[in-house]
């Protein structure tokens, strides 16, 4: 038996009326009415009373009628849950460094699900140098980071870049400087930086920021995270210099300053596979901006395909 003589019996029933069931189904009635007879024969029953005005069921005509209109929800529940199940195998998978979290990343991510809801997205936490292998190994297929690292398998735009400050007990002199410090002022410090995983990565990167300023500091303790640092800085350990997006991340007595150097900034880039132009790689690009866009941020948004990305 097949779902569409149920369709056009369903029709006939509720309609009480082969000519109004072929308007409704755009059909014309004659094959409308031999369909029926069809179904009739294949059944062995007469599901209409012959000659009714309106058109009746039989009693064997109702009962298929209840159990038709089962059938044809449960097909089209079946559709549509093995449509939506074809849409969500559709995976895109964001690297980030853990730091972003505490920048734009978060509603970046947020306003793409939003966007593309019949995407499954998948967030892995990886470094900037881990972020290009995994993209050769297609393991991800975005990746967001802070580091320059150029391999000619992976295309990456420069973002933005993002001004660096630094964290300090309240009782700290540089806590009193609220309009900025220099790096010249830090050198002599004790300065906590982070991570402490294989070079390059943030304190690789801070460390060159200070000697492109040609200083050295000599008072360096390497920890694992971000966290960590700010909350001996908070205990009045030392100083940390951090991103300015994670001056969100708040303790007690724990105060941020502006670093007024012109180079003391973090870049942040998007990278992903050198030829991959899919539409949902594109599209989290996009919706990057448009947060920028929202938080008044200034940028230069450079194409994102091979060859044409500029950093």
């Amino acid at each position: 038996m097949e779902l569409r003589y149920l369709r056009y019996f369903v029709a006939v029933v509720e309609e009480q009326s082969f000519t109004k069931a072929a308007e409704r189904l755009f059909i014309a009635q004659p094959p409308l009415s031999r369909q029926i007879q069809n179904l009739e024969n294949e059944l062995g029953v007469q599901l209409f009373e012959r000659g009714s005005r309106p058109l009746q069921t039989t009693t064997a005509g109702q009962f298929l009628y209840q159990h038709a209109l089962k059938l044809l929800s449960n097909a089209e529940e079946v559709k549509s849950m093995t449509k939506r199940i074809g849409l969500i195998e559709r995976t895109l998978t964001i690297g980030f460094v853990g730091s972003l979290l505490f920048g734009l990343l978060p509603r970046i991510i947020y306003l793409y699900r939003q966007q593309n809801p019949n995407l499954n997205i998948q967030l892995i936490e990886l470094s900037t140098t881990e972020q290009i292998q995994a993209l050769k190994e297609g393991r991800i297929d975005v990746g967001f980071g802070r580091l320059r690292i150029s391999d000619p398998a992976v295309k990456r735009v420069l973002l933005r870049k993002e001004r660096l400050v630094v964290a300090a007990h309240s009782s700290h002199p540089i806590a009193q400087r609220v309009e900025g410090v220099h790096l010249a002022d830090l050198v002599d410090e004790k300065l906590f930086v982070y991570p402490n995983t294989p070079k390059p990565n943030f304190s690789s990167q801070l460390l060159n920021i200070f000697a492109e300023h040609s200083l050295s500091p000599q008072n360096i303790r390497e920890l694992r995270e971000i966290q960590l640092a700010l909350g001996l800085v908070a205990a009045g350990e030392g100083l940390c210099v951090i991103p300015a997006s994670a001056d969100t991340i708040r303790f007690p007595h724990l105060v941020y300053i502006p670093i007024l150097d012109s180079g003391a900034v973090s870049p942040i880039f998007i990278t992903a596979r050198a030829m991959d132009n899919s539409e949902d790689v594109q599209a989290i690009y996009d919706a990057v901006f448009q947060v920028y866009d929202l938080e008044c941020i200034e940028y230069k948004k450079a194409p994102f395909q091979w060859g044409q990305a500029e950093d």
